[in-house]
């Protein structure tokens, strides 16, 4: 067994999977990438707390496929940790059903008041998406990915991905505009 406190307060206690060298990931490989994907939960279910449930269970659901053999390969292993986590983050909003959750906070920092208003305000806005504008709105603009690679976490066609993208920045440009007036 491995415990790791990954940053932001998640307690990840994983079995190291008994995985054969070559292309397949292990365990530790998995868990170098905890920070980063927590911060893509944080984004996409809004709630520390749920965000934390959801990096467990990505974790869980990617060491079972791991003993499986179900990582191909196809895939960076990163991208395959964000469909998975991204996958489970929208399930847990579905199941939820909640009103729009609050804003992130993956750390407290000390910003001028402009600044958080504003922040706060493009999260809202964020929170009114549709689920899988914002994970592809989030994947692109936040954590850096491209086309190609939300495709493959969101498992569209890159096509899709880019009408996603085109939707979710024209909803957001009206809220904005509309708001300005």
């Amino acid at each position: 067994m491995l415990r790791c406190r990954v940053k932001h307060r998640v307690l990840v206690t994983v079995r190291l999977a008994d995985v054969s060298a070559g292309a397949r990931p292990s365990g530790r490989d998995l868990l170098a990438h905890a920070p980063v994907l927590f911060r893509l939960a944080c984004r996409l279910v809004g709630h520390r707390q749920d965000a934390e449930d959801v990096l467990q269970e990505a974790f869980a659901k990617a060491l079972a496929e791991l003993d499986r053999g179900r990582f191909r390969g196809d895939a960076e292993v990163l991208t395959w940790l964000y469909r998975i986590t991204t996958n489970v983050a929208l399930s847990r909003r579905h199941r939820l059903r909640r009103a729009p959750p609050p804003s992130p906070s993956p750390a407290p920092v000390a910003a001028p008041p402009e600044a958080a208003l504003a922040l706060r305000e493009l999260s809202d806005a964020l929170n009114t998406l549709p689920e899988d504008q914002r994970a592809a709105l989030v994947l692109k603009e936040l954590e850096g990915l491209g086309a190609r690679e939300i495709a493959q976490v969101l498992e569209r066609s890159e096509g899709a991905v880019e009408q996603l993208l085109v939707r979710a920045r024209h909803t957001l440009r009206q809220r904005f505009d509309h708001d300005a007036r």
